[in-house]
């Protein structure tokens, strides 16, 4: 945001800055000081240690309510460690002591007293730096002044004289202080907040980090066992169920060569036709795999090889690098693959287009299609198993699928 926009809410968080942290860092020191005195006195400093750790989270979150209120950052709030129920009164009381955030709002009440009176002092001295000197030209007449006796720092720096000359000189301060003035109460300010971020949020974005990478584990697990299940059944419904046909025709085949060469080269003919139409399933079912094409000469004549095996017409523009991460690549395949399954099975449509481009660090997977729309995202579907798949590698599925057509959707995966 603009630094002369920012002026205000920054000069109100810098000069409100003290306010919290007075407060803070005296409860903080004496509760400190009393509990570790006090700690072989019948467990009363442990006690006194608790209540300081307590308060301390309570000025904790009222600073991440000042940092998104007044800055309009973002102030995640961590999760702090809990008794384990069952471990008894002792164990729950001494629990916020083994919790690693609350010793870091018990050190952010004393380091964020020293941002703190940094931040105040600075921005009010520059705020009355430009206000007396703009408004020194004003008020100066009511200063006692000796023409005889009095040196100013006008005559110092050899520019007169007298209260004019004195006048313009801080005046002119004032207008550059004013030029100063957005930047540097920014500068106190993001002194400030960025040591209350460190202390009070990163462990919070850590801990977001951290489940966000679990739920990604989890989906690619559900998607992986999801993609097993289904290509077991349709292995065992499809090419499988052939090939035991194929078995049993070559079998009467057999013993219809000696007593009915005619009815055994028919026989001969049927099993021909189960050995393409298995081969061809199976060709089908490996397009969820990643196949040699994929491995050898990349993501852009994978996705051409498939787009030319399809019943219907499908345009490709794919513009990416021939080098991608594995991952990346398989999982940009694996979508077009499923998005172009339904669109055969589902959408009825007669043409489609797929596009695959690579912005700001991640692959964009495009696929559309004028078929009859409808296409939800609903659970045990192909789409909620390819946005499993996704959300594996932190990727992001969207589908527009209006009643009537067409349909879009959009798939984002991380390349790193």
């Amino acid at each position: 945001m603009n630094p002369l926009r920012r002026l205000l809410p920054d000069t109100a968080y810098a000069i409100s800055a003290l306010v919290l942290a007075v407060p803070a860092f005296s409860i903080a020191i004496a509760g400190l000081a009393a509990g570790l005195g006090t700690a072989v006195v019948a467990g009363l400093g442990l006690v006194v240690l608790v209540g300081t750790v307590y308060v301390a989270r309570g000025f904790a979150h009222v600073e991440r309510l000042r940092l998104s209120g007044m800055l309009g950052v973002a102030a995640p709030r961590p999760s702090y460690l809990r008794a384990q129920p069952g471990r008894g009164r002792v164990h729950a009381l001494l629990t916020p002591l083994r919790d690693t955030q609350s010793w870091l709002d018990v050190l952010w009440s004393v380091v964020g007293f020293v941002t703190g009176i940094f931040a105040f002092v600075l921005t009010v001295s520059w705020w009355a730096l430009v206000l007396g000197g703009l408004t020194y030209w004003f008020w100066q007449q009511y200063l006692p002044f000796d023409d005889a006796d009095n040196l100013t720092l006008a005559e110092i720096l050899g520019l007169g004289h007298g209260r004019r000359p004195e006048s313009l000189l801080y005046l002119a301060i004032g207008a550059l202080a004013t030029l100063a003035l957005p930047f540097v109460v920014r500068f106190a300010a993001a002194v400030h907040a960025g040591t209350a971020r460190v202390l009070l949020c990163s462990r919070a974005e850590l801990q977001a980090r951290m489940g966000v990478i679990e739920e990604s584990r989890a989906s690619a697990h559900r998607a992986e066992a999801q993609s097993l299940r289904r290509l077991e059944r349709d292995i065992h419904d499809g090419p499988q169920q052939r090939l035991i046909r194929l078995g049993m025709d070559l079998g009467r085949a057999r013993h219809q060569l000696a007593n009915d060469p005619a009815t055994a080269a028919e026989t001969l003919d049927s099993a021909v036709a189960q050995t393409r139409e298995a081969v061809e399933e199976l060709r089908a079912l490996s397009r969820g795999i990643a196949p040699p094409l994929l491995v050898d000469r990349g993501l852009a004549a994978a996705v051409e090889e498939m787009a030319s095996g399809q019943a219907f017409p499908v345009t490709v523009a794919v513009d990416v690098p021939r080098e991608l991460p594995v991952a990346a690549e398989t999982t940009a395949y694996f979508v077009v693959a499923e998005a172009l399954t339904n669109v055969a099975k589902h959408s009825q449509a007669s043409r489609a287009h797929i596009a695959v481009a690579q912005r700001e660090g991640s692959l964009v997977v495009t696929v559309d299609d004028d078929g009859h729309g409808g296409a939800r995202l609903a659970p045990g579907r192909g789409l909620a198993g390819l946005r499993e798949r996704l959300a594996g590698v932190e990727g992001a599925l969207e589908v527009a699928s209006p009643e009537g057509g067409p349909t879009r959707l959009l798939a984002t995966v991380p390349l790193s």
